[in-house]
């Protein structure tokens, strides 16, 4: 037979390829090229089409470039694989763009690996090359596809990483396009929406998180936009906190304190996230009942009334102006009773019972009050705002 490169008998042990292997290898190379690029694209069609794509040439050389190599190594083990490792990183990249596993690619990797072998046992009755050459063939064989799927997994990992930094840039500027509100333009959020594949939702309801929040994104539902690293961090669910929603939270901020704003237009998020802050705070004030999970809903009328602290002030001062030249004792004790009238009207023994008084104490009291008010508790827009007044009042913790 010509040409035959150290026949051995079936009993010597597995080692390196023969340089001279290589010069039995590579006039194969084009039809052995030809023959897999046949059998890759009619195993997996997407191949096919790529190949006939705006890439296709690039990928060929890829493929040229993976074959040659290994047969380069053959001849001389230190020949350089630079280029060959570029293109099975970018095959690699290429299948985490399309959204795919690399399953397919590995699969194609060893398809072409099995057509070169049988083509290497052709060969090698050809040049009555002994067994255990044509096994270790297939052991550098294998090994070399090994060498191809790690590589083409960093490309792949680059690549998924680089995306889910991108994703997730674009979501947290799409989260703080939307916490910032009017003048935003509507089209600039729509925009940006689409550019981080989130479906923009009519409705949405924000969360502020204590700080630091320390919590697993992965429990997070897919939708939810969320900004862990801002000083207040916060989430933004899409649509209203239902009982999915809430089992989410439950489990995604076990161990950290958060509340739950109002849902509100897409369009309205801003204010979402301001009472929700705001619940926070009155938490810390002692005026909402702590807990895991807050919500505002349960506390509106106290948001309202404390919403704005230092007009609070102002309307205090202006409605309960004639109280203010008594003494602290007096002054507490009549808006005490006060508050009490106003919320009841009752008698003045039910109001005696609720403030622990006679009723003649009760009578002299709103005596009193007639005297110091004059006419404001008989108009009713003054009567309202000083029980208001007085309600907030009460809500604020004292220093």
């Amino acid at each position: 037979m010509p040409g035959t490169v150290s026949p051995s008998d079936t009993g010597e042990s597995l080692g390196p390829l023969p340089q001279e292997f290589a010069a039995i290898l590579r006039p194969e190379l084009p039809g052995l090229i030809k023959e897999i690029g046949i059998e890759v694209t009619r195993a997996y069609p997407e191949y096919a089409r790529l190949l006939n794509g705006p890439f296709g040439h690039g990928i060929r050389v890829g493929v040229e470039q993976s074959i040659s190599v290994f047969v380069d190594q053959v001849a001389e083990p230190a020949s350089p694989s630079a280029l060959r490792d570029e293109m099975c990183r970018r095959f690699g990249r290429y299948e985490a763009y399309e959204g795919r596993t690399l399953d397919t690619l590995q699969s194609a990797y060893r398809l072409g690996a099995r057509i070169a072998l049988r083509r290497a046992k052709k060969v090698g009755r050809s040049y009555d090359l002994s067994p255990t050459m044509m096994l270790t063939f297939a052991d550098a064989l294998f090994a070399y596809v090994d060498e191809l799927e790690s590589l083409s997994r960093e490309g792949y990992l680059e690549a998924r990483s680089r995306s889910g930094e991108q994703h997730g840039l674009l979501r947290r500027r799409l989260l703080h396009l939307l916490l910032a509100g009017p003048p935003v333009p509507r089209t600039a959020v729509a925009e940006l929406s689409e550019q981080a594949a989130w479906p923009l939702p009519e409705q949405v309801t924000l969360v502020a998180l204590r700080s630091p929040a320390v919590l697993e994104q992965g429990d997070l539902d897919a939708d939810v936009l969320a900004d862990l690293g801002d000083p207040q961090p916060h989430l933004l669910i899409p649509g209203p906190v239902d009982p999915a929603r809430r089992r989410m939270l439950d489990r995604a901020l076990f161990g950290n304190r958060a509340a739950v704003g109002l849902t509100v237009a897409a369009a309205d998020a801003h204010d979402s996230i301001r009472w929700a802050r705001r619940t926070l705070e009155l938490v810390d004030t002692g005026v909402v009942k702590d807990g895991p999970l807050v919500f505002c809903a349960d506390h509106l009328v106290s948001l309202w009334l404390l919403s704005d602290p230092g007009l609070l002030d102002q309307l205090a001062r202006r409605e309960l102006a004639p109280l203010a030249a008594l003494t602290p004792s007096r002054r507490d004790r009549l808006v005490d009773t006060l508050r009490i009238w106003l919320d009841t009207r009752g008698t003045a023994a039910q109001m005696g019972a609720l403030l622990g008084v006679h009723p003649q104490t009760v009578r002299y009291r709103m005596r009193s009050l007639d005297a110091v008010l004059g006419d404001r508790l008989q108009n009713a827009d003054r009567r309202f705002a000083i029980q208001l007044v007085l309600h907030a009042l009460r809500l604020r913790p004292h220093p």
